[in-house]
């Protein structure tokens, strides 16, 4: 029996296996001897009360037949020897049970002996399965890292120098404002001069002291990580934060949403795809990769977006917001991470009927974080899907690079 204890001493079980014995069992094939017992087999509940008790208690249990006189199982019990588990610190990780010992006596004090060096084996053998899988993380985690390290680089010292020179447009110059903006429009250095203009027009720059050699470092760098896959790059993350810009200028959205809320949707659009390998979070799970190991099957890719941005900020020269208090700071990190998760459109349909109700009934009222949050979440799906929107020639350029992608994952998938 494995189980969950907590600080409060209050056992929960998971799981309850049974193993028995081949001489008693001779009839049935030596290899269906183990099982998973069910949770309300009335002999499983009885034992699950003793385990408790031994595991609340920490003592042996060694009880024989009169004591389960009127215990109503499944299976008689004869005698019934009980230990716990310990780990390596001496905590209590689950329950051990022998019931009837064989030739019909009860156990006696040879086999609490025999029994407590299996009880240190099973504690031994959890204890590293739980390190294995720990160390098998770490190894994941390692191995994205140096990954992306390889892959991607920060911004020069001379590349901030050159583009600080250039003169940043004014938002309208770049059409910027608008919701039909071409999306090919731009050169790559031409979208970070444009995402500086996007910064200063949202008072962001000013409301948290950015330091403008800070912020170039940060996008010229934001920019140098994300890969050169057809769709999911650079130029699909300026375009996202550019209709997110749209929407909260041109479309009077920007009142509805507190400054630091503002920040972390803005940021978030540019970072919403950071190391994206073109490649979905089904593929990843398909393919077993190191992303699945070390963020899971929710998220996937979403996770290890935030992470990345996380991973930039964390760099003093590139944290463009280190001006801000440490509780500003937790916020705007928070609307970040929820921001780049609500681009995983599995996150968007679970919540898309919720909006669309309160939308329609007209219950909503965006002074409460939590439809704040929901409508965050709308409009950073809105943003990445904008392309749908377009003009035609816009849309037809960018399902050719979706298709593209599309099938290059579909040739992995093959191979």
């Amino acid at each position: 029996m494995t189980s969950v204890y907590d600080f409060f001493q209050k056992v929960k079980f998971s799981k309850l296996f049974e193993l028995t014995s081949p001489a008693a069992n001779r009839h049935k094939n030596a290899n269906n001897n183990k099982k998973k017992m069910q949770s309300d087999d009335s002999t499983a509940q009885y034992l699950l009360g003793l385990a408790e008790r031994v595991a609340e208690s920490g003592q042996v249990l060694n009880v024989t037949e009169p004591a389960f006189v009127g215990e109503k199982t499944a299976v008689s019990i004869k005698s019934l020897l009980a230990m716990p588990i310990r780990n390596s610190s001496y905590q209590i990780i689950g329950v051990a049970t022998i019931v009837n010992k064989n030739i019909g006596h009860p156990f006696d004090e040879n086999d609490e002996q025999l029994f407590e060096a299996f009880t240190i084996f099973c504690g031994l053998g959890i204890h590293n399965t739980i390190m294995y899988s720990e160390v098998e993380k770490a190894m994941a985690r390692q191995k994205v890292t140096i990954e992306v390290l390889s892959y991607h680089s920060t911004a020069s010292n001379r590349e901030v120098e050159k583009l600080m020179e250039r003169t940043v447009p004014l938002p309208d110059e770049l059409n910027l404002y608008s919701l039909s903006f071409d999306d090919f429009s731009l050169q790559e250095d031409e979208m970070i001069l444009a995402a500086v203009s996007m910064f200063v027009e949202l008072g962001l720059v000013k409301k948290f002291m950015i330091e403008r050699d800070t912020l170039y470092r940060f996008l010229i760098t934001v920019k140098r990580n994300y890969r050169d896959v057809p769709y999911h790059n650079w130029k699909h993350a300026f375009n996202v934060a550019q209709v997110m810009f749209a929407i909260l200028m041109g479309c009077e959205m920007k009142g509805t949403f507190n400054d630091v809320e503002v920040l972390g949707m803005f940021v978030g659009c540019l970072c919403h795809d950071l190391d994206h390998r073109g490649t979905n979070n089904a593929y990843q799970q398909k393919a077993g990769s190191a992303l699945v190991l070390l963020y899971g099957t929710t998220n996937t890719m979403e996770q290890h977006h935030f992470n990345h941005a996380v991973m930039i900020l964390s760099s003093e020269t590139l944290n463009i917001f280190r001006n801000l208090s440490a509780e500003c700071y937790s916020n705007v990190m928070q609307v970040l991470k929820h921001s780049i998760l609500a681009t995983d459109l599995s996150s968007y349909f679970q919540n898309r009927t919720k909006f669309f109700n309160l939308v329609e009934r007209k219950e909503y009222s965006w002074g409460l974080e939590s439809d704040r949050e929901l409508l965050r979440g709308m409009l950073m799906t809105a943003s990445d899907l904008a392309a749908s929107c377009k003009p035609w020639p816009v849309q037809e350029q960018v399902a050719s690079l979706v298709a593209t992608e599309f099938l290059s994952q579909g040739d992995k998938e093959r191979d």
